[in-house]
C-alpha cells in the first residue's frame, strides 16, 4: 500500500454568502475527495468533514496516498480480418494502431470477444505523484461548486463567489506549488480580521485547527455552533429565561462568525404589547438575534446578539444592538395599533377589490367559497358549523392589515390577535391562525378541530380552483403551490383522523368553483357591454355560453394528484413503496382509512406467512384474469373433488365469517392476521389441485373459491404488490 500523508487545502476569501456557505464547503470537500479517488489516489477521510468560516473554505484529510498506483492501460485495436491481409501481413489499419500506441505491431497482444479475435495494446506505467495532481484536483473541485452569482475582481477572467486572497496547500510538511484563481499556494493563512489580523503559518496539516484557534478563529463549524448555543443559553439564564434557538437562525449565526461571543440585550417592556410573533420575526429574520422566552414560552424583554469579537466594552455592543432593533419594534407597534383602530371585520371590505385569480374572481369570492365548504364539513367531524363559517369569513381579512403588509409571515397569526381584540371566541381566533397549518415542510397540522376544518376547506378550494382554471403544475412550475397544498390537505385529513370522503369533497369544491367561474365570466361580459353602450357603441353582444367544469374528470384527477403527493410522505416515514402501492390501488375514499390500511399492511408484511400469501394472491389474480368462463358468485361444496379444495373451502368460509366484523370496524390488522392462517390450505390447494379442470363446472367452482379469498384480501389492499 502506498505511503499516506495528511492533506490541507484552505481557500481564503472575502466574506462568503451566508446561506450558501455550508453548501459551498460541502461541495468543495466532496469535490476534492472525488477528484482524488477518480485519479486512483487512495484517501483516508476518517472523521474528516468540511471546515469553514465566513472567510475560508478548507479540506483537512487525515491521509492521502503520495502517488497513484501503477496505471494499467488496455486499448483495443482492429479485428484480425481487418488488421492482416491474406498473406498475414499488417494492413494500414494495424500499422496505424501500432504507431499510435508507440510500438511495433509485433509487440501487440491478441484478445477475443463475441465478434472474434482482435489486437490489443496493454501497457503499465508508474502512477503520478499526488503532489503533481493536486493543482488540477483543487481546480476541478472549485469548478464543480454550486457558486451563486459568481463575481469577478480586478482584471481577471476567472470568477468565484467572492475574491480569493490566499491558498494553503500542504501535503505532509511540504507546500505543493499551485496557482488557483490567481493566487499562489503557500503555508500562510490569516487569523481573525479584528482580533488577530496577521499571517498564521502551518508547519503541517495537523497544526491547522489549533493554530487558527490561537489566532481567534474557530474553523470547525461544529465547535462554533456549540459555543454559540452554550453562550446564548448562559446569557438567557442570567436574564431568568431560555434562548429561543431555531436551526435556521443558528446556522446563519454560525456562518456569520469566526469567534462568536454572546451579548445580552434588552428592549422596553412596552413593546411586549405587540404580538410576540412580529417581534420575534424582526429579531430572528432581520438581525439574527436569539429571543429570550420565559418558562411559559412567552417573549421577555431580553434578547441575545452574537458578536464576531470579544469586545472590551460589551455594554456598548449591547447598546448598538438595541439601537438597531428599536425602530423596527416601533414600526410594528404603530402598525398593530393602527390595525386595532380599523378592526378585523372592516379589513375584510378591501378583499372585494383584490383579484385572487382572473377566472376565479376576488379574494372575497374565495372567502365565500371556503366559508360554505367549512360550514358543510364541520358537522361531519363534530365541529360547530356556525363557528366554522365565522372563522372562514374572517380568516383572510388580515391580508388588508398594515402588520401583514410589513410582515407577510404573520398572515393568520395577526388575524388571531385582531380577532381576540374584537371579542371573537377563542376557538374562532385560533382557527384563523391554524387555517394556514402546516405552513412549511415538517410543520405540524392544526391542533384544534375548527382549525383543521378551515385548513381542509382552504386547500380544497385552492386545489379545485387551480385545476378548474387550468393552473395544474407542470415540471417545476407551480405558481399556486398546488403540490404543497395537496400534501397539506392530505396530512391534515390523515393526522386528524377525519373519516371524510375525499372525492366527494373535491367534487363539492369543483361545483362551487364552476359557479364562480361562470359568474366571473358573466360579470366581465356585462361590464364590457355596459362600457360599450356608455361610449355610444351599439353592440349585439350577449352573455357567453356556459363553459361547465368537467367535475367527473377533474375530481378523480385531483384525487390521484393528492394521492401521488403521499408517496414521498410515506417514504419519509420508512414505508416501502410496495406497501403504499398495495393500498393506493384501492383508492380508499378516506385518507385516514388509507393510513390505517398502510399500517395494517406493515404488520401483515412482518408475518412469516406474508410472502407466500402475497405470491399466492398474485397468482390467483393472474388465474382469474385468464378465466375463459363466467365465474359463479359462490362456490358449491358439492362440486369439490379433492380433499385439498374441501379443506380450503372450509378454511375460507371460516375466515370470511371471522373477518366480517373486523372489516366493518376497519380493524385491518385482525383481518389480515386471520387470513394469514389459511396459508397451509392455500399451499396444499396449489400443490394438489388443478384449477383449470376439464369439467367447466368444476373449473368455475374452483375459480369462485379463489375469487372469494382474493376479494377478502382485496378488501384491505392489493397484497399482490408485496410479492416481488
Amino acid at each position: 500500500m502506498s505511503k499516506q500523508l495528511p492533506l490541507l487545502i484552505e481557500l481564503g476569501t472575502e466574506e462568503l454568502p451566508v446561506k450558501a456557505l455550508p453548501g459551498l464547503a460541502q461541495a468543495f470537500f466532496d469535490g476534492v475527495v472525488a477528484a482524488l479517488q477518480k485519479r486512483g489516489v487512495a484517501v483516508d477521510a476518517t472523521g474528516a468533514r468540511p471546515l469553514y468560516t465566513p472567510r475560508r473554505l478548507a479540506v483537512l484529510l487525515p491521509g492521502v496516498a503520495v502517488e497513484q498506483p501503477e496505471q494499467h492501460s488496455e486499448v483495443l485495436g482492429p479485428y484480425l480480418n481487418i488488421a492482416l491481409d491474406a498473406e498475414g501481413k499488417p494492413t494500414r489499419a494495424l500499422e496505424g494502431f501500432a504507431a499510435k500506441a508507440g510500438v511495433e505491431w509485433t509487440a501487440l497482444e491478441r484478445t477475443s470477444d463475441a465478434k472474434g479475435e482482435r489486437f490489443v495494446h496493454r501497457s503499465v506505467k508508474p502512477g503520478a505523484r499526488t503532489a503533481e495532481l493536486l493543482p488540477e484536483v483543487v481546480s476541478e473541485a472549485i469548478a464543480g461548486m454550486p457558486v451563486p452569482k459568481p463575481m469577478r475582481w480586478g482584471g481577471h477572467d476567472y470568477a468565484f463567489a467572492r475574491p480569493v486572497h490566499w491558498l494553503v496547500l500542504l501535503l505532509g510538511n511540504e507546500v505543493v506549488p499551485a496557482q488557483v484563481l490567481g493566487v499562489a499556494s503557500g503555508r500562510s493563512s490569516r487569523g481573525h480580521r479584528f482580533e488577530h489580523d496577521q499571517a498564521v503559518e502551518f508547519a503541517a496539516p495537523g497544526d491547522y485547527i489549533e493554530a487558527l484557534r490561537a489566532a481567534r478563529v474557530l474553523v470547525d463549524p461544529a465547535e462554533r455552533r456549540a459555543r454559540i448555543v452554550e453562550q446564548a443559553e448562559q446569557a438567557a439564564a442570567r436574564a431568568g429565561g431560555s434562548a429561543r434557538i431555531t436551526e435556521d437562525n443558528l446556522e446563519q449565526v454560525v456562518c456569520l462568525t469566526e469567534w462568536p461571543a454572546a451579548v445580552l440585550c434588552s428592549f422596553e417592556r412596552d413593546f411586549l404589547a405587540v404580538p410576540q410573533e412580529a417581534l420575534i420575526e424582526t429579531m430572528e429574520i432581520n438581525q439574527k438575534f436569539f429571543p429570550v422566552l420565559d418558562a411559559a414560552g412567552k417573549l421577555t424583554e431580553y434578547f441575545i446578539g452574537t458578536a464576531n469579537i470579544e469586545s472590551r466594552d460589551v455594554a456598548e455592543v449591547s447598546k448598538g444592538y438595541e439601537r438597531v432593533i428599536r425602530p423596527r419594534f416601533a414600526d410594528a407597534r404603530f402598525f398593530f395599533d393602527e390595525d386595532l383602530k380599523q378592526g378585523l371585520v372592516a379589513m375584510g371590505e378591501g378583499l372585494k377589490t383584490v383579484t385572487y385569480q382572473a377566472k376565479l374572481g376576488t379574494v372575497a369570492d374565495k372567502v365565500a367559497r371556503v366559508a360554505a365548504l367549512a360550514e358543510a364539513i364541520a358537522p361531519q367531524v363534530g365541529a360547530d358549523p356556525a363557528q366554522a363559517r365565522r372563522a372562514a369569513e374572517l380568516a383572510k381579512n388580515d391580508l388588508q392589515s398594515r402588520m401583514v403588509n410589513e410582515f407577510p409571515e404573520l398572515q393568520g397569526i395577526a388575524g388571531r390577535h385582531y380577532a381576540l381584540a374584537a371579542g371573537e371566541p377563542q376557538e374562532v381566533a385560533l382557527a384563523i391562525d391554524e387555517a394556514y397549518m402546516p405552513r412549511f415542510s415538517g410543520d405540524a397540522i392544526a391542533s384544534s378541530r375548527l382549525g383543521q376544518v378551515l385548513a381542509i376547506a382552504e386547500r380544497l378550494d385552492t386545489l379545485a380552483g387551480g385545476f378548474a382554471a387550468g393552473l395544474k403544475p407542470t415540471g417545476n412550475k407551480d405558481p399556486f403551490a398546488l403540490r404543497r397544498n395537496a400534501l397539506g390537505l392530505a396530512r391534515t385529513l390523515i393526522e386528524s383522523g377525519f373519516e371524510l370522503d375525499l372525492l366527494r369533497l373535491l367534487e363539492a369544491s369543483l361545483a362551487r368553483i364552476q359557479h364562480h367561474i361562470q359568474l366571473v365570466q358573466d360579470n366581465q361580459a356585462i361590464a364590457a357591454i355596459k362600457s360599450a353602450q356608455a361610449s355610444g357603441i351599439e353592440t349585439n353582444k350577449k352573455l357567453p355560453p356556459k363553459q361547465p367544469v368537467d367535475i367527473e374528470a377533474l375530481g378523480p384527477e385531483l384525487y390521484d394528484f393528492i394521492l401521488d403527493r403521499l408517496r414521498g410522505y410515506y417514504a419519509d416515514k420508512g414505508v416501502p413503496a410496495a406497501h403504499f402501492n398495495a393500498v393506493a390501488e384501492l383508492k380508499p375514499a378516506s385518507l385516514a382509512d388509507l393510513d390505517t390500511r398502510i399500517a395494517a399492511i406493515g404488520t401483515f408484511a412482518a408475518l412469516p406467512e406474508a410472502d407466500a400469501l402475497a405470491a399466492a394472491n398474485k397468482r390467483i389474480g393472474n388465474i382469474l384474469k385468464k378465466a375463459d368462463i363466467a365465474i359463479p358468485a359462490m362456490e358449491d361444496p358439492a362440486l369439490f373433488a379433492e380433499d385439498a379444495e374441501r379443506a380450503l373451502g372450509e378454511a375460507v368460509e371460516a375466515a370470511l365469517g371471522d373477518t366480517d366484523g373486523p372489516l366493518q370496524q376497519h380493524d385491518y390488522v385482525r383481518v389480515l392476521e386471520r387470513l394469514a392462517r389459511v396459508r397451509p390450505q392455500v399451499d396444499a390447494f396449489f400443490d394438489q389441485v388443478m384449477v383449470n379442470a376439464e369439467d367447466p363446472a368444476v373449473r368455475g367452482n374452483r375459480l369462485a373459491l379463489l375469487k372469494r379469498l382474493a376479494d377478502r384480501f382485496g378488501a384491505v389492499a392489493a397484497i399482490g404488490h408485496l410479492s416481488a
